[in-house]
């Protein structure tokens, strides 16, 4: 199920890279791991504080993504599933090496292992909740575009279509909405989940 050459991948929507990716084309592997290698980069830097940590943790999940590939269940929510597995990845670092990361200094028992990770997670539902009310705030139309996009991972021109919008309209609506987000949550907040 491989596609012709000329495919222009980068414009296929991830629900469809994703299954001929399980397929094994690899050029759609490929337009995933250009679609989302740096940002999760910088995701796991941002938790780690150590460049090669980071980019051994990415590298890692991206070789278990092809290797598993046919064991794929994330043609729904593919940028969910590449932020778990990388969060999982973390979590790994940091019960195997002892890292110290942004949230403590040092580990030296299980329990205080254990104390970090639980209040990374309880920082991570923390900045969940205010996210939620900020969305909850926006417009209506706008705050339907943006879950549209970030939930069920539509494309400008599906939801315009869903909605019986103009793409441009669609699109003005998202970029409104991250910039609204942006300045209400401040840039801390923001990059942690978008």
């Amino acid at each position: 199920m491989h596609m012709n050459a000329g495919a222009e991948y980068s414009k296929f929507p991830d629900d469809k890279l994703a299954l001929l990716m399980r397929a094994g084309d690899h050029a759609a592997f490929t337009e995933i791991f250009n679609r989302y290698s740096a940002i999760l980069y910088a995701h796991a830097y941002n938790k780690l504080r150590e460049e090669n940590d980071a980019r051994d943790v990415v590298q890692e999940m991206f070789i278990n993504l092809w290797a598993k590939k046919e064991n794929l269940d994330a043609a729904n929510n593919l940028s969910g599933y590449l932020y778990t597995a990388v969060r999982n990845g973390i979590f790994n670092l940091i019960k195997h090496k002892k890292i110290t990361s942004a949230y403590a200094e040092s580990f030296t028992s299980l329990n205080e292992e254990t104390e970090v990770i639980t209040d990374y997670l309880v920082r991570e539902k923390q900045f969940a909740a205010i996210i939620a009310n900020e969305i909850a705030a926006l417009p209506p139309r706008m705050r339907e575009i943006f879950e549209l996009r970030q939930k069920e991972h539509l494309s400008n021109r599906e939801i315009a279509q869903k909605l019986g919008l103009a793409e441009s309209t669609v699109a003005d609506q998202m970029k409104k909405a991250l910039k609204t987000l942006r300045v209400r949550l401040g840039l801390r907040i923001f990059t942690f989940f978008f």
